[in-house]
């Protein structure tokens, strides 16, 4: 599928096996920001590596891989990892963006915005009632993302190390 960001026309595929490597670098920007101070940057990095690894090998039901390649130059720019869940309280299909990252060289580009309508679109697709994703508070650029494509609050999930 074929969507714009920005200045650039993005193709966006399934992802395949030549692109773990590219998926797998990604992996530090889901903790290039400031954590909690109860979460240890190599843990959680290790934590994502291993989960996206799985999706990318095992691709169990309910599981997307999706990369995003500039049109023109088939420059792979990001990707976008989609789950379809069930809503606790409803029952109902939602959709839930487990990852999303775009190279950094990109950022500010409407990549990560692209991706989200891309997400919209796949989810309404596949009749979603919900589009959802999580994340860190001190992902201030990527929660910035979202609230400008029209995410909110829900639920905090609140923790206290034992």
């Amino acid at each position: 599928m074929h969507i714009q960001a920005g200045e650039l026309e993005l193709l966006v595929r399934a992802a395949g096996a030549d692109d773990d490597e590219f998926v797998l670098g990604l992996a530090p920007r889901f903790v290039d920001f400031e954590l909690p101070k109860w979460r240890r940057r190599n843990v959680v990095l290790e934590g994502i590596k291993k989960d996206l690894i799985r999706h990318l090998e095992d691709q169990p039901p309910g599981s997307f891989m999706f990369i995003a390649e500039d049109d023109s130059s088939g420059e792979r720019v990001g990707f976008v990892h989609l789950q379809l869940v069930t809503d606790f309280f409803t029952g109902h299909q939602n959709c839930h963006i487990s990852d999303l990252a775009v190279v950094p060289e990109m950022d500010g580009k409407g990549i990560g915005q692209a991706l989200i309508k891309y997400a919209e679109s796949f989810a309404r697709e596949h009749r979603c009632e919900r589009l959802q994703l999580a994340a860190f508070p001190g992902n201030e650029r990527a929660i910035a993302t979202y609230e400008k494509a029209g995410f909110g609050v829900e639920m905090l999930r609140m923790v206290k190390p034992l």
